[in-house]
């Protein structure tokens, strides 16, 4: 068959187009985000309201959504490489979205923790077949940079859902808001479901071979796609095949070890940092999620875009680039944020945030494209799926807990230092004395609920620079690792 035969025969994609998928699935990633950290700005209210302690709210944001997020994000991974991925994404934002509802019909803990497990098992179904997709739309040298815009999403749902949360949160009531950023995304998963087509497994990488193997080569999804196929589709590698190419060389393991101890600082002191505001500074809630989450979407989002720019860029010089740009980011980093969280200043404290966001978001893209790059075609979304696994399990799972369980017991400290009887816990119920309490333990309560949030902020920001290190290390031997994964691939 001719070259041009061959390439009339294959599925073609303008650029246009897959940056138009790659946009609407970063839309997906937005209210996927949206969804699951409102409960970081909308925390004070929910806290007050259901009289709760701090690690409790940790659970709401952390291991009561990671728990089946983490676990059931493998088998629909598996699923994806054998089955339409857009159908996976599409009916994954139906149930996140319906549960983020849900969470505003709660009247207890008990239900709102329920609620949120449904959150999570819904937004298991988005990154790994999302990841898969935009690897088969984009080539490897404009991977980190595409898998970055779709990262894009983490700061703008963050900001989004602080702004809107916060704003109705204060005007409406915290159950109010729940309902109001669950109902759009239905929206979004008919758009996806007509507009986004499944492009054939392993399209980018095929495209400067097209003109010496014929059709047949690209399996069945080329087939449903419109090319000719004699041949049916492999079966994907198996879960340990896969395990083994993502964790078993040495900058592999240390660039997830990374963005496992990145992600375990972002989710423990994100889901604390619009109540630290609150409690510190006595500002309501819509200004919280107005200007925390203006700052967090402007830096955060700045760093997420720069890190996959700047590593594809620099990668064409040394392929350690990938490691060594989130490492600098993170150290450089982890002291600004510190800094920032012990002023005396609101708008001080604010203004110094734009700068750590954007040197510690770095790291999302690069970590992406070295998995991607590292993988099989048909090893894509279970990587994703593993590797979410371990971080979101750790990191999602014990990062808000973690940080909630150190401000408690700061504040219990701080309680008894002021000389108080008692337990903190006990005596200041969701951080608050009870009505009609003296003023002295009003104010010890405060006080000391004050001086817990800081300290347990500032104690969890240090983790950031122990991820910088593992990405050092990875950037020793990540080229040597990569050279080698490539070769399997081609083997």
């Amino acid at each position: 068959m001719s070259s041009a035969a061959t390439t009339s025969s294959t599925p073609a994609y303008s650029a246009g187009y897959r940056n138009a998928v790659l946009w609407l699935l970063v839309l997906a990633y937005t209210f996927n985000f949206v969804d699951r950290t409102i409960i970081s700005t909308i925390g004070q209210a929910i806290k007050v309201d259901l009289k709760l302690t701090d690690q409790q709210l940790g659970w709401l944001g952390g291991l009561s959504f990671a728990l089946l997020y983490t676990t059931l994000g493998i088998p629909i991974a598996r699923l994806a490489e054998r089955t339409s991925r857009v159908n996976i994404i599409a009916v994954a934002i139906v149930i996140w979205s319906a549960f983020t509802a849900l969470c505003g019909t709660a009247t207890s803990y008990v239900q709102l923790l329920l609620f949120r497990v449904g959150v999570g098992v819904g937004e298991a179904g988005l990154s790994p077949p999302a990841h898969s997709l935009i690897s088969d739309y984009f080539e490897p040298k404009k991977r980190a940079s595409a898998l970055s815009i779709y990262a894009f999403g983490i700061p703008l749902g963050t900001m989004f859902g602080a702004m809107a949360g916060g704003w109705i949160a204060e005007n409406l009531s915290w159950q109010a808001a729940f309902m109001a950023v669950g109902v759009p995304g239905l929206l979004v998963a008919i758009s996806i479901k007509l507009f986004v087509k499944e492009p054939p497994r392993g399209w980018a990488d095929r495209q400067l071979a097209l003109a010496d193997e014929p059709p047949a080569a690209l399996g069945q999804e080329a087939s449903e796609a419109g090319a000719p196929s004699a041949a049916p589709a492999e079966a994907p590698p198996s879960i340990l095949a896969v395990g083994k190419r993502l964790f078993g060389s040495w900058g592999m393991f240390h660039m997830i070890a990374g963005i496992t101890m990145a992600s375990f600082a972002g989710y423990g002191t994100g889901n604390y940092a619009p109540a630290y505001f609150v409690r510190e500074f006595g500002l309501g809630l819509a200004v919280v999620g107005l200007v925390g989450g203006l700052v967090a979407g402007v830096s955060n989002g700045a760093g997420t875009l720069l890190g996959g720019f700047l590593t594809d860029w620099a990668s064409k010089r040394s392929l350690r680039w990938y490691a060594l740009v989130p490492a600098i980011g993170l150290i450089l980093a982890t002291p600004i944020y510190i800094y920032a969280y012990t002023r005396e200043s609101w708008q001080m404290a604010y203004a110094i945030l734009l700068v750590p966001g954007v040197l510690h978001y770095t790291y999302l893209g690069p970590t992406f494209g070295v998995v991607q790059n590292a993988m099989d075609t048909r090893m894509r979304a279970t990587a994703v799926a593993l590797m979410f696994f371990v971080l979101n399990l750790i990191a999602l799972g014990f990062g808000p807990p973690f940080c909630g369980w150190c401000i408690d017991q700061f504040a219990r400290a701080a309680f008894t230092a002021r000389g108080m009887a008692g337990d903190f816990l006990t005596a200041c119920p969701g951080g608050n004395a009870p009505d009609g309490s003296p003023a002295e333990l009003a104010a010890a309560c405060k006080a000391a609920m004050n001086e817990g949030t800081r300290s347990g902020i500032v104690s969890n920001l240090l983790i950031y620079a122990w991820a910088g290190v593992h990405y050092l290390l990875a950037a020793i031997t990540l080229p040597r690792d990569i050279a080698r994964a490539q070769a399997a691939k081609a083997g």
